[in-house]
């Protein structure tokens, strides 16, 4: 006589769902742990990001300050306000040079590996039907 504590063998309707609902389950869990990993690693760029960004910001203001009263300071007998035209221009092209910089550096989308994983399950969902 069997045994009713042993687990039965899954045959039929009801095995192939709960052994569908096990891959199923067993994928979004993947996909969740990718979207974690992925989130974390976002996070610890954009505080290394930020931190960085703070630390030139300041120390290149203060290198620009100095420069910028030394060029006067050196031409203001001769030029003044060509010298000052002079250090404006500088820091346009150095403004716009660090926009274009920060627009190439936020190109990529967050959670771009999640994306493509949950993209290519619903084309394989489709393709099974």
């Amino acid at each position: 006589m069997a045994d009713p504590d042993e687990p039965r063998p899954a045959g039929g309707i009801s095995g192939a769902l709960s052994q569908l609902t096990a891959s199923v389950v067993a994928m979004l869990r993947t996909r969740l742990e990718l979207v974690t990993v992925e989130f974390e690693e976002e996070r610890e760029r954009t505080k290394e990001l930020l931190v960085l960004i703070v630390v030139a910001t300041v120390f290149l203001s203060f290198a620009l300050i100095v420069l910028s009263a030394l060029i006067v300071f050196l031409f203001w007998q001769t030029y003044p306000v060509t010298a000052m035209v002079c250090v404006m221009l500088v820091y346009v092209i150095i403004g716009a040079g660090a926009l274009v910089l920060l627009r190439n550096r936020t190109r990529g989308r967050p959670f771009e590996a999640t994306l493509s994983e949950l993209e290519e399950d619903a084309a394989w969902f489709r393709g099974r039907r």
